[in-house]
């Protein structure tokens, strides 16, 4: 009995101090949690911060791709203009040179004519016996014809040395456009070999930028930054540039298409989430000529994170025009360009999947919808 008691003791002892130990074993255990919470939180926003700076590294490295083949577009443009400058050259010298030739077997003919005439009438004629008897009249005839002759050969024989000179300068010339015309050639094979290259870097970039804003979410922050500089750089553009022209008011409606394509996306549609299309999104062929809407001023002509190679239009009293997504641009700040003016060629820079245009219209620097100014 006294066994049971001692036992039933030592039990009551053990379960009081549990009881007592208790809210320290809970406590302990929050605290655990809390910090593994914590952790898990430092760990996710090491993880954002480091896809951020990742997919910063790969726009970084669009933008160059982008600019480089930018860069070797309006090079390889400029090297076909020279081409085609060489290509007339050498037609023209062509043409200058058959037609010399075609002088000189003119006057190598005459020349052959003269010196037949010469040698019959020597045959036909003894001249001394002439010169020292006869009739004076037929010996003054035959020496003036004699004359003639001689005076006819030595001009023949002086123009046709001149003629020869002459097709000897157009055949020095067309070797150096030919020359030319080579090395152009070969340049240009070069540029088309890097700009190839560079497209294959370009596209492996745009790649790794999808895989990094796969989820909805990342897309969608990624688009709001995009906007945000946008709005940062039309803000910056409008403070430092006045423009003395009338704006597009008496337009609206009336403008021109900057390119002929159908309708990709709507102004006002959703583009991801909560953020809708600013301006509209049309269809192009690459290398298609974007053109100025209106006249303007150029304030902005520079590669933009999310619009790729942007030209934007000072049109005056707060309007402006917006042309993104180009492969090459044909303008700079400062330029001011013509109604249907080409400024730049359309692409599918800022990381597009095809070519398009992106293209807005902006009333102090609040986006309107383009299709209400553009002709129906």
């Amino acid at each position: 009995m006294n066994l049971c008691k001692k036992r039933l003791s030592s039990y009551l002892v053990g379960l009081s101090l549990s009881i007592l130990l208790l809210p320290l074993s809970v406590n302990a255990a929050s605290k655990e949690d809390l910090k593994g919470v914590s952790a898990q939180i430092s760990r996710q926003n090491s993880s954002i911060s480091s896809q951020q700076k990742k997919l910063n590294k790969l726009q970084s490295e669009l933008k160059d791709h982008e600019v480089a083949i930018s860069k070797l577009g309006q090079e390889i443009r400029h090297t076909e203009r020279e081409l085609s400058k060489v290509h007339v050259n050498l037609n023209q010298l062509q043409t200058q040179k058959q037609q010399l030739e075609q002088t000189k077997a003119e006057q190598k003919a005459t020349l052959e004519k003269l010196i037949k005439a010469y040698y019959i009438t020597s045959r036909n004629n003894d001249v001394s016996q002439i010169l020292q008897g006869g009739d004076p009249a037929e010996k003054d005839r035959i020496s003036q014809y004699f004359q003639h002759l001689a005076t006819a050969r030595t001009e023949a024989i002086q123009a046709l040395e001149v003629t020869q000179s002459q097709l000897d300068e157009k055949q020095q010339q067309l070797s150096v456009e030919e020359n030319k015309q080579s090395m152009l050639l070969a340049r240009q094979k070069d540029k088309r070999r890097d700009l190839q290259k560079a497209q294959g870097q370009r596209k492996n970039t745009v790649s790794g930028i999808r895989t990094n804003i796969k989820s909805n979410q990342s897309s969608l922050a990624e688009l709001r930054r995009n906007e945000t500089r946008l709005k940062a750089e039309i803000a910056k553009a409008a403070k430092r540039n006045i423009s003395p022209m009338d704006g597009l008011a008496k337009y609206r409606g009336r403008l021109p298409w900057p390119l002929k394509g159908s309708i990709a996306h709507s102004y006002g549609t959703r583009q991801s989430g909560q953020v809708t299309w600013k301006g509209i999104v049309i269809n192009a062929k690459q290398g298609q000529a974007v053109k100025a809407v209106h006249s303007g001023k150029v304030v902005f002509a520079e590669w933009l994170r999310g619009y790729g190679l942007v030209v934007l239009l000072d049109h005056g009293k707060g309007d402006m025009t917006l042309y993104g997504y180009n492969s090459t641009l044909l303008k700079k700040d400062g330029d001011v360009v013509a109604a249907g003016e080409t400024i730049a060629l359309a692409g599918n820079t800022g990381g597009q999947d095809r070519p398009s245009l992106y293209f807005e219209v902006r009333r102090n620097s609040q986006p309107q919808n383009p299709k209400s100014w553009l002709q129906r």
